[in-house]
This record gives C-alpha cells, sequence and structure tokens, in this order.
C-alpha cells in the first residue's frame, strides 16, 4: 500500500470507481443539478485510463469500461487475476485442470481454456504488452496501479483476438525519489507471503525499480491414499526489474524484465456422479470418492500432480512528443514453458497418465502515431505485429490396471447380455484374452501397461494489424469517433504422433477379418461381440498433417471498425452511443481429437490417406466475428458517481471447445448474442463510510448452434441458454475508513459477490450447476512510521459451488467437477520507507 493520502482525497477517489443502478437514474440527476455549479475538480478526483489507448479520464472516456485500483485490490488481498471476479461482475475467471488453465468471460463471452489452440476471446494487457496464453497470465499481480477491464468488442484499437473484450494491467514505472516496501504474511493452510519492491532514481534522467515476490502454501486438499500428499498447494515466485530514461523533456524509454516460476500440485476434482463403472474400480481394490460431499475436499489419485510453468519476458516503450503529434513504440519478447503430469482416471488405481509439455515464443510489436494538443480533430495511426510459435504436445500412457479395469469392465458387460450362459464356458481366459490369439497378438497385448499415444503439435502464427482512429469534435460538447481496423491472421499447424496403444489401431469396420478370414466364418460365436471391443477403442491412430490434402494453414483478414458519438450534457452527466465489430482468427484443436472435416473425407479416401478406425470432426473452428450495439451513461455528483451501458453483443462462429473425456470437440456456434445492462456506483454515505454497487444482467442465448456437443452426443441448442454463463452477477461493496487523532489511519472493508444459478457446461447432467454467495472482508491500519498492518479473510461464509465440470476418460455415466477454494484467512505486516 502506498503512503497514505488524505481521508477525504481516498474516499473521494473511491467514489470515481464509478456505474450505476438504473433505479439511482433520476435520483442522481436531482443531486447533479444541485451541485452542477461546482467544477469537476471539486467533486471527484479524476482517474486516469488508457482505454482508448489515451491517457484520458474514466468519466470522460465514453468506453464500457470497470477499473479497479490497487489500493482496492490490495485491501481485499487480491494477489492474481483470478481473484478479480470478486470486484468486477462483468468479469468471470475460470481455473481448470491445471494452474496453466484459466479460462476468461466478459458478459459471458469467453474461452481458450485447456487446449492450447484456442486462444481467449479476451486479450491481457500488461503494460501494454499483449499475453497470449493464460499461462502467461496469472503471475502474482507485482506493485499493481490498476486494471482496466474493458467491455464488449476491442479490436480496432487492441487487434488480435479482443473480440469480447480486454483486461489492461498497469503497474506503476519507476519513481526518481527513493521508495520501498516489504511486506511480510500468512494464513491458514500455512500460507507464507514475502513480496517487496524498491525504486529509486541513479541520476536525474534515470531511475529503476526492482519487485518480486514469494507465495507458498500448503494444499486444501487432502489424500486418502498413503504417500500422495495434498492438493491446490502454492508455490509460485516472481521478480521484475524496470528502468525509466528521460533525457530530454520529450523522450521517454521504458524498460521491464520479467521472470517467474509456479511448481504446483493442481487441480482439486470432486466426484459428482459416480457412474457403473465405480463398481469395477472397486471390484479391483481401487478407490472412489462417494459423491454425497463434493467439498469434502478429498483426493483419491494414485501419485502426486504435478504442474510447472516458466514465464518471462521483455519489453521497451518508446514515447517521443512531437510539436503536434506523439510516437509510442512497444516492443515485446516473451517465453513460456509449462509442462505437467496427472492422474487423469481420478481414482486411486493405475489406469491413466497424462504428461505434456508446451514451448511458447512470442515476439510483438506495436507503433502507434497520435495527434497531441487541442485539435477539432484527434487522430490515432498505429500498427500491431504478432509473431508467436507454439511447441506443445501430451503423452497419455497406461498404467498396471488398465488390462484389468477393461478386462472386469468388458467381462462384467457381457456377462450380463448372455446369461443365464455361463461366462467361463464362453470366455474362458476373459474377454480381452480371447481375442487377442484371433488377432495375431500375445496373451496380455490389449491395454498393456506402458502402451501410450504422444501427440506432438506446432503452431507458427503471424498477425497484423493496422488500425485508424479519429475524435472529430463538432462542438464543445459533442465528438464523433470511428475508427478502422486491418487484421490479417495466418497459422501453420502441423501434428506427430506415435501410437503404441495396440487394440485401437485393428479396424473392425473396414478389415474384419482374423488371419484374413472373415470372423463370422473363422469364430461366428464371437461376431456379435465385436461392436463390445469396438466400444472402448478410444484412442485410435492419429491422421497426422500436413499432408497431400490437408495443409494445416488458415489465413484470415477482416476489417473491423467502431462507431461513436458522445456528448457531454454538462459537466457532470456524459452520454455515448456506440457500434463496434471485433475479431478473432481461425483456432486449432491442437487436442488428441482433433480429426479431418467431413468435407475432405472423399478427397483422403481417394488418397489413400485414413487410418484404421478413421472418424471425422472437426481440425479447427474458423473465425470469431462480434457485434456490438451500446447506450451509456457515465455520471458524478458530490457524494458519489456511477455509470450505466445498456448493450446488444452477438458473436457469430463463436470458437466452442468442450472437454469429452479424452480430448476437445471443436465447433463454431452458428449465432451466439447477450442483451444486457452492466453498471457500477459509489456513494459516500458519510465523509467515513463509502458504498459500491455494480452489477451485470444479462439474457444469453444460442441464436443457431446445430451439432453442438450435448450431454448425450451432438445436438441442436439453437434457441437454448449457453451453459456457465449467469443472468445476473452483482458486487456489493462497503469501507470504513478510520481516522485517529495521533495521525494513524486505516479501513475496514467487506466485499459481497453474487452470481444466479447457471449449468456448467453443456455436456454434462443439467443439475450440475452453479451459484456463487461469497463474502470476503478485510481491515487494516497504517501508523505514521510507514508501518501497516492487515487482516483478511475470503470466502468467509465458506461458500460452496463448482467451477467447472467434465466427463472423466473411460468412465461413461460418471462426472467430477472443480469445487471453490474454501475460506482462507490470513494477516500482513508492511513497512514502507522514503
Amino acid at each position: 500500500m502506498s503512503k497514505r493520502l488524505p481521508s477525504n482525497f481516498k474516499r473521494n477517489r473511491a467514489a470515481t470507481l464509478i456505474a450505476l443502478s438504473l433505479g439511482l437514474t433520476s435520483t442522481a440527476l436531482c443531486a447533479q443539478e444541485a451541485e452542477e455549479e461546482q467544477s469537476k475538480d471539486e467533486l471527484y478526483e479524476q482517474i486516469q485510463i488508457t482505454a482508448s489507448k489515451r491517457s484520458t479520464g474514466l468519466q470522460e472516456t465514453p468506453i464500457a469500461v470497470s477499473v479497479t485500483s490497487g489500493e482496492a485490490i490490495e485491501q481485499t488481498q487480491v494477489l492474481d487475476i483470478q481473484d478479480m471476479q470478486a470486484l468486477v461482475p462483468t468479469l468471470r475467471v475460470t481455473p481448470l485442470q491445471r494452474s496453466t488453465n484459466t479460462n476468461f468471460s466478459i458478459r459471458g463471452f469467453g474461452n481458450g481454456t485447456n487446449n492450447t489452440g484456442i486462444e481467449p476471446s479476451v486479450g491481457v494487457f500488461i503494460d501494454g504488452v499483449y499475453r497470449s496464453r493464460a499461462a502467461a497470465q496469472i503471475g502474482d499481480l507485482p506493485r499493481l496501479q490498476q486494471v482496466e477491464v474493458l467491455s464488449g468488442p476491442q479490436s480496432t484499437l487492441f487487434g488480435k483476438n479482443a473480440s469480447a473484450g480486454v483486461i489492461s494491467i498497469r503497474t506503476g514505472a519507476p519513481s526518481y525519489t527513493e521508495e520501498g516496501k516489504i511486506t511480510l504474511g500468512i494464513g491458514n493452510f500455512n500460507q507464507r507471503l514475502l513480496r517487496g519492491y524498491y525504486t529509486n532514481g541513479i541520476t536525474d534522467e534515470l531511475a529503476f525499480s526492482i519487485s518480486g515476490g514469494i507465495n507458498k502454501r500448503d494444499g486444501y486438499t487432502d489424500s486418502v491414499v498413503d504417500g500422495v500428499d495434498e492438493l491446490n498447494n502454492r508455490d509460485r515466485w516472481n521478480v521484475r526489474g524496470q528502468a525509466l530514461y528521460e533525457p530530454t523533456a520529450d523522450v521517454k524509454l521504458r524498460l521491464i524484465a520479467d521472470y517467474s516460476e509456479i511448481d504446483e500440485r493442481c487441480c482439486t476434482v470432486s466426484d459428482v456422479i459416480n457412474g457403473p463403472t465405480t463398481g469395477v474400480v472397486r471390484a479391483l481394490g481401487g478407490t472412489v470418492l462417494e459423491t454425497d460431499d463434493p467439498f469434502a475436499y478429498e483426493s483419491a489419485l494414485n501419485f502426486n500432480p504435478n504442474n510447472q510453468v516458466e514465464d518471462g519476458g521483455v519489453s521497451l516503450q518508446l514515447d517521443v512528443d512531437f510539436d503536434t503529434f506523439s510516437f509510442t513504440s512497444i516492443t515485446a519478447y516473451r517465453n513460456n514453458k509449462s509442462n505437467y503430469i496427472g492422474d487423469v482416471d481420478y481414482t486411486s488405481l493405475d489406469i491413466l497418465t497424462e504428461e505434456g509439455n508446451t514451448d511458447i515464443d512470442t515476439f510483438t510489436q506495436e507503433f502507434r502515431l497520435t495527434s497531441t494538443g487541442d485539435n477539432t480533430l484527434d487522430w490515432m495511426v498505429g500498427m500491431f505485429y504478432f509473431s508467436e510459435e507454439v511447441d506443445t504436445g501430451d503423452t497419455l500412457t497406461y498404467g498396471q490396471a488398465t488390462r484389468p479395469y477393461f478386462d472386469v469392465l468388458l467381462n462384467g458387460g457381457v456377462a450380463q447380455a448372455i446369461a443365464p450362459l455361463p461366462f467361463d464356458a464362453v470366455f474362458p481366459v476373459g474377454f480381452l484374452g480371447t481375442f487377442e490369439p484371433l488377432y495375431g497378438q500375445a496373451p496380455g497385448t490389449f491395454f498393456a501397461a506402458g502402451q501410450y499415444v504422444n501427440s506432438e503439435f506446432l503452431q507458427e502464427n503471424d498477425a497484423l494489424s493496422i488500425f485508424l482512429n479519429l475524435d472529430y469534435h463538432l462542438s464543445d460538447d459533442l465528438t464523433a469517433t470511428l475508427g478502422v481496423s486491418y487484421t490479417e491472421d495466418e497459422k501453420d499447424v502441423s501434428i506427430e504422433q506415435i501410437n503404441t496403444e495396440v487394440l485401437s489401431s485393428i479396424d473392425f469396420v473396414n478389415d474384419p477379418t482374423v488371419f484374413g478370414v472373415p470372423l463370422s466364418v473363422a469364430a461366428p460365436a464371437l461376431t456379435p461381440f465385436i461392436p463390445t471391443l469396438q466400444s472402448v477403442q478410444f484412442l485410435p491412430p492419429q491422421l497426422i498433417f500436413p499432408n497431400s490434402v490437408e495443409n494445416g494453414n488458415t489465413n484470415d483478414d477482416k476489417v473491423t471498425w467502431s462507431a461513436r458519438l458522445a456528448y457531454e450534457v454538462n459537466d457532470n452527466i456524459n452520454v455515448f452511443a456506440t457500434a463496434a465489430t471485433g475479431f478473432k482468427a481461425s483456432s486449432w484443436n491442437l487436442s488428441r481429437d482433433t480429426r479431418p472435416f467431413a468435407a475432405d473425407q472423399a478427397a483422403l479416401l481417394a488418397a489413400d490417406l485414413p487410418r484404421a478406425n478413421q472418424s471425422y470432426g472437426t481440425r479447427y473452428a474458423g473465425p470469431e466475428e462480434s457485434t456490438v450495439y451500446e447506450l451509456g451513461m457515465k455520471a458524478r455528483f458530490k457524494r458519489g458517481a456511477f455509470n450505466v451501458t445498456l448493450f446488444d453483443q452477438t458473436i457469430e462462429g463463436f470458437q466452442s471447445s468442450i472437454f469429452v473425456g479424452t480430448g476437445f470437440v471443436l465447433a463454431n456456434a452458428g449465432e451466439q448474442s447477450t442483451k444486457g445492462v452492466e453498471f457500477d456506483s459509489t456513494y459516500d454515505i458519510t465523509d467515513n463510510l463509502t458504498f459500491t454497487f455494480a452489477g451485470t444482467i444479462l439474457d444469453p442465448v444460442y441464436d443457431s448452434f446445430e451439432g453442438a456437443n450435448g450431454l448425450n452426443g451432438p445436438t441442436d441448442l439453437s434457441g437454448e441458454m449457453p451453459s456457465g454463463i449467469h443472468e445476473r452477477s452483482f458486487v456489493a461493496g462497503l469501507t470504513y475508513y478510520l481516522d485517529f487523532e495521533n495521525g494513524m489511519t486505516g479501513y475496514v472493508r467487506s466485499d459481497y459477490l453474487y452470481e444466479s444459478e447457471a449449468q456448467l457446461v453443456e455436456n454434462v447432467p443439467p443439475e450440475l450447476t452453479r451459484e456463487v454467495r461469497t463474502l470476503n472482508a478485510s481491515a487494516g491500519l497504517e501508523f505514521e512510521n510507514g508501518v501497516s498492518v492487515q487482516v483478511w479473510v475470503r470466502n468467509l461464509t465458506n461458500d460452496e459451488y463448482f467451477m467447472s465440470a467434465f466427463p472423466p476418460p473411460i468412465q461413461a455415466g460418471s462426472f467430477n467437477a472443480y469445487p471453490n477454494q474454501p475460506r482462507t484467512f490470513g494477516a500482513t505486516v508492511s513497512y514502507l520507507f522514503d
């Protein structure tokens, strides 16, 4: 926390965190008229934002944007982006299978989960640098200045992959005045925090800063298996250095280098529906957790999962002021490496193990020319270049219990089918053992331990955006804005696979023979059981590409635009109307479930390319194209402020990625739309007590989505409500500021998050839903000598809900879910010196 400002100054700043409630509008207008003759500076503190890529006042910027200050983030003990949704109701952050898998959505729109090929629809920028994947976004936030969440398509100014919105994070630049701070913290689950920064000037023209942090915590999920540790621990650290060089009053260079590491056991999975395969696991001596208490925070994994992330990069921003315009250049290079190993059957049996690794190299370059001064026409022109190489792969390996599991599973199913005939009379060596010699395989070959499927993907992506933005001031109060951007995005993708899994390589459909003799002749009694054997061929050999039919290339281009009218009713009320479009290029399915398009089947057959048991689906999902219409108002008055935006937003070709147990089904939804309203407001009830209230009300629908992956396979979701989207989300906060005669100051704060009930995912039972009612609280004291203390608690009421759900591999009828984090609490002590 920076040195405390006078209490009135701080409360007025809180008042400008804005937004609105429709029911407050008429009351607020009356209050505004009473204060109309007071200047803006007397009514509120200006918060500067960069949503328009200019530094402008929050209330004067006609963009639907929510701003969270560094002070609010520190007060509420927000340690990374995942916790941000507790303060911004239009933002939803969903952590999934690993620390690297986090999905961001704004107004219900968003994708980019476990599948590395699915780039997010919500662009994340840290100090102007685009972060293309969640693994490069989740490090603990250091020396934070503020976070801006921009709703709706932002492709015109932010270019690549901002079709649903933008999260823009700004950290503090180095100071020429010496300042430092160190923070120590402890919490339950043996949490230990250490954070700090130091900044100072080296010369009158050169300043630097260095910051870093360590965040460690034991896991909160206990294992029921001996020798396996608890899950959901924290073990991460980061370091960040900056240099600020200002050789003249018109030239500024800011160099930033950062590095962070994560080494954790993630993530807790609960058994919420145990299907018929549960009995097989238990018959083999394995443990499947009961479903009566999915929030018991227990794990039945047979080994410690692990995921590691190394993320680092360097950026250089150059700003040069000329007489009538300014020039900005932001150059950045980043590298992100991650690897993981996990027990993906989620039982104590050694059935399936998955290992994976990803290496992402990203280079970005942005140039901007921006008009300066008082002009009738303000302009901005620029370009953004993006180049990235993604090298990712995974290996699924059979364990010691894989063959026994499938043999018992198949024996049981077949025994029921042929009862009362004695099973041993038909299959004396077991179901699998009966078929192996018929196909020339040694006993014990099918599902043998150590067989594996290794898939490796390489994606090279180059993109270029050129943009122009014009603000024409029709009068002192009325401004028309027109923006246009051209984006071209090209991807080249290849896949290689090694598949040693024997059973899935046998083609029962196109070559149902035994030693060249039809099975109906060689073993007629066994013919009826072939479909049963086919049902467990879940890892067929992959058709690699590029090949003579599939070139592994997509090349997309699109012109996006935005148009806006903004009218300043008076010093304290602004209204605006916006129409804008957004664009996100094709995303490739970099998972084991990538399959050729059905449209390519004839050409593939003609080239004799299909593999055994070849099936068809999608290699990639085509571009997303979004459109939004908005009508908004920003207002402030003596004791508060509020904003509101009505919107009608549509995405055509929404890239839907659904996990189906062994991979991802990737498809374009025909059209998904949402009508709604988002608002946030603040009101100083007294000089010491501030109330904030923000919310989002949505009416989402799949206007068309044929072939969606539903609970029972492909289905038509047209006219249905998309899963995972809350129709109502609200955040309410109450902060009481303390002032003591001895100069000591403090605060007591509480924040309540509510999200209405929503189905988790399309392909899980509808009773698996999420509803959030979470209360957070904190309190702090700051002394004149720079020492401050804080106590905090997150999820005070121990609210329980699922973040997402999925069908586990090879366990038909079972479903697992990710439970939220239980109550956590702690205390920190800080010392600020200057």
